[in-house]
């Protein structure tokens, strides 16, 4: 879905038909930024690209004339979008149907706020240096030719007051920081819980890497990629104290972030979205409850191993009397 980022930006995953009427769609991260009245993508999340990575494309705001439900023109393509823009059709393929809504809905919100107005010392045809009722000085800009299509960029900042925001952004989730960056493999059993990408924090270089995890009854894992074969760590979830949003997203400058913290260190993941968090701190959660049962800790849970059959038979039966009840929510999951 998309999110408010920190920047008060508009940013999320989709899926762009990059070469006009080639059916290939790739999946790209997009910010949707109306105090520079750009619409650009990248190939990832600009935070854990290397630095200094350039955008894969961008369009002014004011080119994009409509946005609109495209399903009828392209059937074979699911929850797809078309974007108008000049000579050319850009069209994109949302993570599902509320996705799609929400995408057309902020689209058009923005183009409608940043058609140029007409005054009185201004003529509406002064597209370029128009400075309206926000206040915006006059700027530079330089035009590019990407397929067919006129690319305006600015070559200086502009300076825009609080009307050049006004984007109704109520419905949409503020982040704290949906789909992964590439299509996730198939569960290889029922086993799998969940799968899917984010991106981790390294314990040694606290660099950050895209990173494809993979939760199980009893192990959530990560691997270098959804090809890949063999994890690069396996973490048992009887060693996992508990999993929670971040508290140190502020300090990281990180949206979308959770830790699962465990016996010997803290993994600190960041998902793609707010929804997808919350989903990974569900469904760790949930898999940790079902494998110790509830109102069980991991020191009873130990316990529990030592101890003779009957005491185990008694667990089974009477749950919670031989250990510590412990809630969801303060759970040493």
């Amino acid at each position: 879905m998309p999110y408010v980022d920190r920047q008060n930006r508009i940013c999320g995953f989709l899926d762009i038909e990059e070469n006009e009427n080639s059916g290939k769609f790739l999946r790209r991260y997009f910010i949707l930024d109306t105090r520079e009245d750009s619409f650009v993508w990248y190939m990832d999340n600009p935070q854990n690209l290397p630095s200094g990575s350039s955008r894969v494309g961008a369009i002014k705001l004011t080119y994009i004339s409509k946005v609109s439900d495209a399903t009828k023109l392209r059937p074979k393509a699911e929850f797809c979008f078309v974007m108008n823009a000049g000579m050319r059709k850009y069209f994109l393929q949302a993570n599902d149907q509320q996705d799609l809504v929400e995408w057309v809905n902020v689209l058009n919100k923005a183009i409608k706020i940043t058609v140029p107005k007409q005054s009185d010392s201004h003529p509406a045809s002064d597209n370029l240096n128009r400075q309206g009722d926000c206040g915006k000085k006059q700027v530079s800009y330089r035009t590019d030719i990407v397929g067919g299509v006129p690319i305006i960029t600015p070559t200086q900042k502009e300076e825009v007051n609080e009307c050049g925001e006004s984007v109704d952004r109520n419905h949409l989730k503020r982040s704290q920081s949906h789909l992964p960056y590439f299509t996730p493999k198939p569960a290889p059993d029922s086993a799998v819980i969940k799968a899917g990408y984010c991106v981790k924090q390294g314990a040694v270089m606290k660099n950050w890497k895209r990173r494809y995890f993979q939760l199980d009854e009893n192990t959530i894992g990560y691997f270098k990629s959804e090809l890949e074969k063999e994890p690069l760590r396996v973490i048992p979830l009887k060693e996992v104290h508990k999993v929670q949003e971040c508290k140190q997203s502020d300090i990281m400058m990180r949206d979308n972030l959770f830790e699962i913290v465990t016996t010997s260190r803290t993994f600190y993941v960041q998902a793609d979205s707010p929804e997808e968090m919350h989903s990974w701190i569900k469904a760790v959660s949930g898999a940790i409850v079902a494998q110790r049962g509830p109102g069980r800790s991991a020191s009873s849970m130990r316990q529990a191993r030592r101890l003779s059959n009957p005491c185990i038979q008694r667990y089974t039966s009477r749950t919670g009397e031989c250990g510590t009840y412990v809630s969801h929510a303060s759970a040493p999951s």
